[in-house]
């Protein structure tokens, strides 16, 4: 299974246990459904019981497992939300990831990415706890030593502006990357703007 897969079925694990802890020893059947991926990514999971095996590989392709042999079905955003509310709602808000990106040979960011900061706070606000890295990185002009120094004061210069915005400073991290890391593999040299860039995981 996927790493992907596994984040999808995350939600239906903790579902089904909350919902066996509260149907006890009546329920005689087991529902496992795939949920969507938050950035639309597909992904599959095959369950077994017995000889039988049944594939989900849509979102909300589901499955009931009875005393019989599994058999599958299509769910629907209804009937998670009906039947799994509380443990979703008891689940924490899924990581978000956000790239932005600099000007070259320098630590300011580009009109768009200006703009694009703004989400992240957005984002910020629906969480009652967060926990941020910051990640800077360069393209490939130069020296390993300088974009060393180059990557980590992009990230630096992300983490001052989220704590000038009310984040405290236990909650980021910032690290650098330099060109370890191209978004865009290119020869070494070569000015690629979208590999000069941080990436800001919220969790």
């Amino acid at each position: 299974m996927t790493s992907a897969a596994r984040a999808a079925c995350l939600a239906v694990a903790i579902a089904l246990a909350l919902a066996a802890a509260l149907a006890g020893c009546a329920s005689r059947t087991e529902r496992i459904i795939l949920l969507p991926e938050q950035d639309g990514r597909p992904t599959a999971i095959v369950v077994k019981q017995g000889a039988r095996e049944v594939r989900l590989d849509q979102p909300y392709a589901a499955t009931e497992l009875t005393y019989a042999d599994p058999w599958a079905y299509r769910a629907s955003d209804a009937e998670v939300q009906a039947t799994f509310k509380d443990a979703l709602g008891a689940q924490p808000a899924r990581a978000a990831h956000f790239t932005l990106y600099f000007a070259e040979n320098s630590q300011e960011l580009t009109e768009q990415s200006k703009a694009d900061f703004e989400s992240v706070f957005a984002d910020l606000k629906q969480r009652k706890v967060v926990d941020i890295v910051v990640v800077g990185h360069t393209d490939a002009v130069g020296t390993d030593a300088f974009n060393d120094e180059l990557a980590r004061k992009r990230a630096d210069v992300i983490r001052s502006a989220l704590i000038s915005r009310g984040v405290a400073t236990t909650d980021v991290v910032a690290i650098g990357r330099g060109k370890r890391e191209l978004l865009v593999p290119t020869p070494d040299g070569v000015a690629e703007p979208r590999n000069r860039r941080v990436e800001i995981v919220v969790r």
